[in-house]
């Protein structure tokens, strides 16, 4: 099965959060995420608001991480979403970054991955026979209180051959987040290969994930202007792990010179067009549903579109959905040869889908 995601940064004021997961659940997105990034507002207050205001998608973080958050608690937040979602829950989980700027050593990653996720779905499913790892412990007999869920989903978040391995032995998804080549997928396959073979499974019980900053605008040009701001920060900390080729010489650690003093938009206008449609889903609705088909067709099970999806708050879901429409016109996921809109610079505005005309 395909889906579409669309992934909400925890910027918000509370109270908008449920109203625009009913309007992504409205226009017919299948999951609806919200980010876990570091010093944003927790995302669990804006999943509750989310999950009070739909009835269908599946709901999560996208991801949280076992440093700052003990495995107990993840349980515990997760199992009041299950149930004020009605069994809507995913588990997203990855090593998170950036956490050495507040004191946190990420040490043995793979490994306090693992222990997390096996203690929180030993707390989730009333298992209390205890569980020792090397990071993580829980005593036998120890368990949650409350009301349990059904097992939930568990989301992976990895680009590296170690990560997406430990996804195949123990995920149901591994999201790449930052990435929408299409080039990822069956390199990121590969890599869940290697572990569902060592734990008996087999690649396609893995859903492969791609995610990353979405810009939609009638004005293609300025869309991927603004999509271009966004991608320079973080640009030189993915483009080492994408197949792709690498940057043209020097880019990278001009664009981390530019950002580091505070000059996104100079540093976001030295990305060329190539390497923009390997980080970002942006411009046209027409141009963005391309750009998403060609990673489902590469084999992906799901595109989720990430902030800020417009120019506006107000406008940027809306346009989303366009490129989401573009992509049901065209057959989702067909594995039919897609042409790729060619973008035109100097302004040129493409096409808008009916209902969503200025």
């Amino acid at each position: 099965m395909t889906e579409i995601g669309i992934a909400f940064q925890t910027d918000k004021p509370p109270g908008r959060y449920g109203a625009l997961a009913a309007a992504a659940e409205g226009y017919g997105f299948d999951v609806v995420s919200v980010f876990a990034d570091l010093l944003y507002q927790p995302p669990l207050p804006a999943l509750l608001e989310m999950a009070r205001a739909t009835s269908r998608v599946r709901l999560g973080a996208a991801c949280l991480n076992p440093y700052t958050q003990h495995p107990y608690e993840i349980a515990g937040g997760l199992a009041v979403l299950d149930a004020v979602s009605g069994g809507r829950a995913y588990l997203g989980l990855a090593r998170g970054a950036w956490l050495e700027a507040i004191g946190i050593a990420q040490r043995r990653p793979l490994e306090c991955l693992r222990d997390a996720a096996c203690i929180v779905r030993a707390l989730l499913s009333g298992d209390s026979r205890g569980y020792a790892g090397a990071v993580y412990r829980l005593a036998p007999g120890v368990a949650l209180r409350g009301r349990l869920p059904s097992r939930l989903p568990l989301l992976v978040g990895a680009w590296g051959p170690r990560g997406a391995a430990l996804a195949g032995e123990i995920a149901d998804e591994i999201k790449v987040g930052g990435s929408a080549n299409p080039a990822m997928v069956p390199l990121i396959r590969d890599r869940v290969a290697a572990g569902c073979r060592s734990s008996g499974r087999v690649v396609d019980d893995v859903t492969v994930v791609l995610g990353a900053v979405t810009v939609v605008d009638v004005d293609g040009a300025a869309a991927r202007r603004r999509a271009r701001t966004e991608v320079a920060k973080y640009l030189a900390v993915v483009a080492s792990l994408d197949p792709g080729g690498g940057l043209p010489v020097g880019l990278a650690g001009r664009v981390r010179g530019l950002v580091a003093a505070g000059r996104d938009e100079a540093a976001g206008a030295l990305i060329p067009d190539e390497v923009l449609d390997r980080f970002a889903f942006s411009g046209t609705p027409e141009h963005v549903a391309a750009l998403a088909g060609r990673v489902l067709d590469a084999g992906a099970g799901r595109v989720d579109f990430g902030g800020p999806h417009g120019l506006t708050d107000g406008e940027g879901l809306a346009l989303a959905a366009a490129a989401l429409r573009w992509l049901w016109g065209a057959g989702i996921g067909n594995g039919k040869a897609r042409t790729l809109v060619p973008f035109r610079s100097g302004g040129a505005r493409g096409v808008t889908p009916p209902g969503l005309r200025r």
